[in-house]
């Protein structure tokens, strides 16, 4: 059983003293939630555990040891990205389906509960084409507007308002300039900012963030530039650290004070984890370049190279800029195909993803696109992926890929504000992470690396119970 996923939710009382003591586990209250391949187990209630004295363990037993004693950073939710592709194949599904989806995914009870999402500042390779919301070469976004998005997006983001309650972290990020602020005169095949167009293409984010909160979408966050050093096919422009540094420095956050808009919540990077610290560096290094940024977004993608994936390089950055935040603001599945939407590797990536990205210090994770149709799109330059849940629009039915269900893991029950505790797994073929809600409840996440059945020992200061 290859890369069993569960999920222990357990309701403890401990004391906050120097001499922190846990009372006894509730036993009626511990919850195992199990994922595994090759089962009908997906997010499946898989019995209770019941905690009796377990002093000294053995090194020959599997063993979770966790610390609700120590915390870490404060979890701000998992999400995913409402893009046009999104929002353009949810309109053309049913009603019936459409609530499915909402309910699927925003739903705490009956679905997995997101919190987070993330919508692009123009057109990204998961649009139907490429468009922005101003003239050519109107500098002074006298024509701005956002008319293009109340076809699509913006419906599907009142939707999911609704169905969060209000309670959507929404944050949002450019892929491109429009074509004639660039050196390539292209939204596409990356370019720079030309430096006439550095004060207007600040000034763009706010006229954004204000239609979008206009039209009554508050708007959490924004980044800054999506994957800053790719040159794509697709909607790309480049910037170097210094090149992100200083427009940050000299334009972008002193227009964002100036425009009412300095709460907004301010990613740089928003690239890959192979130069995240490089990156982190030479902004957060600068005092004022860092007075603005609330933290340093990141991608998985590093994988291209043909290296694993590095969480060690995200760790860095938390060790070196504890103030600062991390946030996982894009990952997918790359090449689609409808053959694959039933692979565990895709779960499988997610886990190991969501485990260590926490682990390392990372508040908050958002997946990328939230639905795709089952050709993987639509994308305007072919780049097909996988998405948690695919639409058949042939059939008008909803497949759901093993990686919502690993998603799930985490983003049902963790709460806002919950903080990462010490969770240690005395076999490397054992990944675990563990959380504190604000409730009380402790969330215990474990992920067998391995091909076998590996039962393990939950241990909870000398009370454990053998999974």
């Amino acid at each position: 059983m290859k890369h069993l996923l569960t999920t222990s939710l357990l309701l403890i009382s401990f004391f906050a003293s120097p001499m922190a003591t846990i009372g006894q586990p509730n036993n009626k209250d511990i919850t195992v939630y199990t994922t595994a391949k090759n089962t009908e187990l997906h997010l499946s209630p898989t019995g209770t555990l019941h905690f009796k004295e377990m002093k000294q363990p053995l090194e020959t037993q599997l063993i979770i040891f966790v610390d609700p004693t120590k915390t870490f950073q404060s979890i701000l939710g998992i999400g995913g990205a409402i893009t046009d592709a999104s929002a353009e194949v949810f309109a053309k599904l049913s009603k019936e389906k459409q609530q499915e989806l909402l309910t699927a995914y925003y739903d705490k009870e009956k679905g997995i509960g997101y919190t987070l999402g993330r919508t692009n500042i123009n057109s990204c390779d998961f649009s139907s084409d490429s468009y922005t919301y101003v003239a050519d070469n109107d500098k002074d976004l006298k024509t701005f507007n956002i008319s293009h998005d109340k076809k699509f997006k913006i419906p599907l983001i009142k939707e999911i308002q609704k169905a969060t309650n209000g309670k959507l972290n929404l944050f949002v990020t450019p892929w491109s300039p429009p074509a004639w602020m660039k050196t390539n005169n292209d939204m596409l095949k990356g370019g720079k900012l030309k430096p006439d167009f550095m004060q207007p293409w600040a000034n763009y984010y706010g006229k954004f963030i204000k239609a979008y909160e206009a039209d009554g979408i508050p708007i959490w966050g924004l980044s800054v530039q999506n994957e800053p050093m790719a040159t794509q096919t697709w909607e790309s422009c480049v910037f170097t650290a210094e090149e992100e540094r200083d427009f940050i420095k000299n334009y972008l956050g002193p227009t964002l004070k100036k425009q009412g808009l300095s709460a907004k919540k301010l990613i740089a990077w928003d690239h890959n984890r192979d130069q995240v610290y490089q990156r982190a560096s030479t902004i957060l290094n600068d005092p004022e370049a860092a007075k603005y940024v609330w933290g340093i977004g990141f991608h998985w993608y590093e994988t291209w190279t043909g290296t694993a994936m590095n969480f060690e390089n995200v760790k860095r950055v938390h060790e070196a800029f504890p103030d600062k935040n991390l946030m996982f603001t894009e990952g997918c599945v790359e090449k689609f195909s409808l053959d694959d939407v039933n692979n565990w590797r895709l779960g499988e990536r997610y886990g190991n993803s969501l485990v260590n990205d926490f682990n390392s210090g990372t508040t908050g994770w958002t997946d990328w696109n939230i639905l795709l149709d089952e050709n993987g799109g639509p994308n305007h330059v072919g780049n097909f992926c996988f998405a948690p849940i695919h639409a058949n629009l042939k059939t008008g039915n909803l497949i759901y890929t093993n990686s919502y269900y690993y998603l799930g893991h985490f983003s049902k029950f963790l709460q806002p504000g919950a903080k990462r505790i010490v969770s240690s797994s005395s076999r490397v073929n054992l990944q675990t992470t563990a959380f504190i809600n604000p409730d009380g409840k402790i969330v215990v996440v474990v992920l067998n690396m391995s091909e076998e059945k590996l039962p393990y020992y939950l241990w909870i200061a000398g009370q454990g119970q053998k999974r």
